[in-house]
């Protein structure tokens, strides 16, 4: 039996359908808007004995949704593209926090993507999906979640723009949450204000609500049978008296300012306490009476650490490293660090530390980018790194994950509204953060690493962009946001909230919540407080470089632009690519030549570069009466010389013009292969005139 409810969203309809496809699955929903289909599973297998709960999200986009073929030899998707991984990530972000914390059943949400209307944009349908999934199958995942798409245009807000109302939006920002609250946040903008952000925000929760009721209107028809959830047993007379007996042990080593000595203690603390109340441990027989105990002393460690935490917090406005809550971290500077790369800075805040290197290229180095939706090229790259050892600890390296793709896309999105346009700056650039040192927030100093890396290497990018993550530690209606976050405030916190931006607005967010929500008026605050933060980092970082160098490095290619008429790209390139060959292979240098008659000439040093600018220009250039020109002999009659005087343009010199003198054959003068001056004395329908005696006059005056 097929069930389905709808709704209309953004002037279009939103139709959710359940009981026809993938009817294995614990939970399966499709999705249409517009035309544009989903289909979004759950699947729920046994608990596992893990210390996380074990959930992973898949988001794929078929090509055959947008009636493509893929590229390559094999002629099938492959690994998720970065655009597929981060809206994976979306939706991961989205329910995780829904979930119990004692809850380790294996979850997978995966959302295909089966039809691809080319202005929908999918992704954030697939929150939805997974909601009404879980909440199908038999999970403890009892508060839906709605999620939309904001746009901002010409002063108005646009509820899941389409796909080109989008490309001109200075908004792009997805929002999830449940009817009581905003849950997760993601955007990307053009130095929007706060302002604008909080009305996107409100008016996106008003559209949640409502996609919650129809939601819960399909799960009424289809929903499973539910068993229920036991929370794991504790023994909370043991808890309670490691609590008491480990306070001021943990007390002392919470406060220890250096992370990995605060992580030394905490593990003495824990070691401690374990000596005294599982000493005897290995002389139980009863296996769940250990797990118990063993379930209990963890729970209890983890407790005391947290209410430790908290409560100095809250009660005394005090934190982990001893800052205020409104305080950020020292932060030091350095650019122009690195020898060879072509720009290059060293950000520290505190104990997060980010290094980034700018390469510059050439016009054909750009990433070919392939979507459902169309192929581009994208000129500007930033990609970051997370070793082990920026955490203090040793593990397998391998290619980049998902955190990795995220964080480096967000970065590269807070900078890309100000990087320049390829009219203005030709190169194709990209920037690699190195995490070198990680203790919060990594991300953000990733986007001031790499706006003074930029400016560094003489990117003409509109202004620095900085980046500050906002915490939160929140019990009942007693709270404190807490700027420039730690990594154990964020772990021991309530949100993780990533602002970046310049002085003049905000151009991205990331905001992730881990209680049931948090409301205007806290948002409001928390955005007052980053960009506060944010304009002292941005005062700090236009203090160590003002502005964009105003030259290149000397190791970074030169690149020249020229502009040639279009129908003399076929004169440039030649028959068979003759011309532009022969000036590669002379010159060394190479050459791009758009549609519009671009030239984009890369070169190792500026004499290859002009040389080949010079040899471009002579291919596209129109001989002119009363001109000079050196050009090569290239064939003989008994009337005259043939002379190629521009590529592919030759002119005759008759015989009485090759010498002041009567010439009886013209071999006596010229041979094929000899390169000489003539001067162009007339352009007739019968061909271009040439004088040699009349060139040898004027360079001899």
């Amino acid at each position: 039996m097929e069930f389905s409810a709808s709704i209309e969203v953004g002037g279009r309809d939103l139709c959710l359908r359940s009981g026809k496809m993938a009817r294995q699955a614990q939970g399966s929903v499709e999705i249409q808007y517009g035309d544009t289909v989903l289909l979004t599973t759950a699947g729920i297998d046994d608990p596992k004995d893990l210390p996380f709960f074990p959930l992973t999200v898949e988001y794929r986009e078929m090509t055959y949704a947008a009636g493509k073929i893929p590229g390559g030899f094999f002629k099938r998707e492959g690994r998720p593209s970065n655009h597929e991984t981060v809206s994976a990530r979306l939706t991961d972000r989205a329910i995780r926090p829904m979930f119990p914390d004692e809850y380790k059943n294996e979850v997978q949400i995966v959302t295909t993507v089966l039809s691809a209307e080319q202005q929908n944009i999918p992704n954030v349908l697939s929150i939805i999906g997974a909601s009404i999934t879980l909440m199908m199958a038999d999970t403890p995942f009892d508060n839906p979640l709605g999620a939309v798409r904001m746009g901002y245009q010409d002063g108005e807000l646009i509820v899941n723009p389409s796909k080109e109302t989008l490309g001109e939006s200075s908004l792009d920002l997805v929002v999830a949450g449940t009817e009581e609250a905003i849950t997760m946040v993601e955007a990307s903008a053009s130095e929007v204000s706060e302002q604008v952000i909080l009305d996107a925000l409100d008016r996106a929760h008003e559209e949640i609500k409502e996609i919650i009721e129809v939601e819960r209107a399909l799960v009424s028809q289809c929903q499973k049978p539910q068993s229920g959830f036991d929370a794991p047993e504790y023994d909370e007379d043991l808890i309670n008296r490691i609590k008491s007996a480990g306070r001021s042990q943990m007390e002392e080593a919470v406060f220890t300012p250096a992370k990995q000595e605060r992580k030394k203690a905490l593990k003495a603390v824990e070691e401690e306490l374990e000596e005294e109340f599982l000493a005897d441990l290995d002389e139980l027989d009863d296996e769940e009476e250990v797990d118990l105990l063993e379930r209990s002393f963890s729970r209890a460690v983890n407790e005391l650490e947290a209410e430790v935490v908290r409560s100095a917090i809250l009660e005394e406005g005090r934190r982990i490293d001893g800052r205020a809550v409104d305080e950020i971290r020292p932060i030091d500077i350095e650019v122009d660090n690195l020898p060879r790369p072509h720009g290059s800075s060293l950000f520290t805040r505190g104990e997060t530390q980010s290094l980034a290197a700018v390469t510059l290229g050439t016009p054909r180095e750009t990433q070919q980018v392939d979507t459902l939706f169309e192929e581009w090229e994208k000129r500007f790259i930033l990609h970051y790194n997370f070793p082990p050892f920026s955490v203090g600890e040793v593990r397998r390296i391998t290619g980049p994950g998902r955190r990795e793709i995220g964080h480096g896309l967000m970065a590269e999105s807070a900078i890309r509204p100000l990087f320049p346009e390829k009219e203005e700056w030709p190169y194709s650039t990209r920037v690699v953060s190195e995490i070198l040192e990680s203790n919060g927030s990594s991300s953000m100093a990733s986007v001031c690493s790499a706006s003074l890396a930029l400016m560094d290497a003489a990117v003409p990018i509109k202004r620095h962009v900085s980046g500050i993550a906002m915490g939160l530690v929140k019990e009942g209606d007693n709270y404190e946001i807490l700027t420039d976050i730690l990594g154990d405030e964020d772990h021991l916190g309530d949100m993780d909230f990533k602002i970046a931006g310049t002085e003049k607005g905000i151009t991205s967010l990331q905001m992730d919540i881990k209680i049931e929500g948090i409301d205007r008026d806290l948002l409001e605050e928390a955005l007052d407080r980053g960009n506060r933060a944010r304009l002292q980092i941005l005062d700090i970082m236009k203090n160590t470089l003002p502005e964009p160098r105003s030259n290149i490095s000397k190791h970074a290619p030169r690149l020249y632009t020229m502009d040639i008429p279009k129908d003399k790209i076929r004169d440039l390139i030649g028959p068979g690519g003759k011309n532009i060959r022969r000036i590669i292979d002379e010159t060394g240098a190479t050459i791009d030549v758009e549609d519009d008659g671009t030239v984009y000439i890369g070169a190792e040093d500026g004499e290859s570069g002009d040389a080949a600018r010079r040899m471009v220009e002579n291919c596209t250039e129109e001989v002119q009466p009363g001109k000079i020109y050196e050009g090569e002999v290239v064939s003989t009659t008994d009337f005259g010389a043939f002379v190629e005087v521009l590529p592919g343009q030759d002119g005759l010199v008759h015989i009485s013009e090759l010498a002041d003198y009567h010439v009886k054959k013209t071999t006596d003068v010229v041979e094929v292969g000899d390169v000489i001056k003539v001067k162009c004395t007339d352009i007739t329908e019968k061909g271009i005139e040439l004088s040699k005696i009349e060139a040898d006059k004027e360079l001899q005056n």
